[in-house]
C-alpha cells in the first residue's frame, strides 16, 4: 500500500491526535508483557533481549504480540556485533586475490544491521526523535489526577 503506515489507535490517543471517524474499533488489543526471549538466540542477541526487554517493559510498549520484532531486532544486534567484531579484525580494507583493495565486505553486513536495528528502534519508540512521538504512561501506572474516577 502506498502512503504512511497507519498508527496504532492507543498511540494515536497517546499523541492527542485520535478522531472517531478514523479509529478501526475492531482493532486488536494485545496484553503489556516480558516475554522470555526465544531459544534460537545467539548469546549475544539473547543478551540484548534482556538488556532491551524490560526498558521497553517499563516503557509500556511490550505486548506479548512482540516477541518476533524483538527476535529480528537482537539478531540484527547480534549481526552487527559480530561484523564489527571481524572488521576490527580485518580492517576497513582489504585486498583481493588479484591485488585491488576494496571495501570489506564486512562493512556492508554490519551497516544493513545497523539499518534494520534503527526501523526496529524506532518501531518500539527507543531513537531520540521517535519517543518525542510518544508520551506513555510506564506499565502499571495510572494519571493520579484521575485515578479512582468513576469507581464506586
Amino acid at each position: 500500500m502506498a502512503g504512511r503506515k497507519p498508527l496504532p489507535t492507543k498511540l494515536k490517543m497517546l499523541k492527542g491526535t485520535a478522531q472517531k471517524c478514523r479509529v478501526n474499533p475492531n482493532e486488536p488489543e494485545l496484553a503489556p508483557a516480558l516475554p522470555e526471549p526465544p531459544d534460537f538466540l545467539g548469546e549475544t542477541a539473547r543478551e540484548e533481549w534482556l538488556r532491551k526487554a524490560p526498558v521497553l517493559a517499563r516503557m509500556g510498549v511490550l505486548t506479548e504480540g512482540d516477541d518476533a520484532a524483538l527476535a529480528a531486532y537482537c539478531q540484527a544486534f547480534e549481526r552487527f556485533v559480530e561484523a564489527e567484531r571481524k572488521i576490527r579484525q580485518s580492517g576497513l580494507l582489504i585486498k583481493t586475490t588479484g591485488g585491488n583493495v576494496i571495501q570489506n565486505p564486512l562493512v556492508g553486513v554490519a551497516n544493513r544491521a545497523m539499518e534494520i536495528m534503527h526501523k526496529f528502534l524506532t518501531e518500539f519508540g527507543l531513537t531520540p526523535s521517535s519517543r518525542t512521538r510518544v508520551a506513555a504512561n510506564p506499565a502499571g501506572k495510572e494519571n493520579a489526577e484521575w485515578a479512582g474516577f468513576g469507581k464506586a
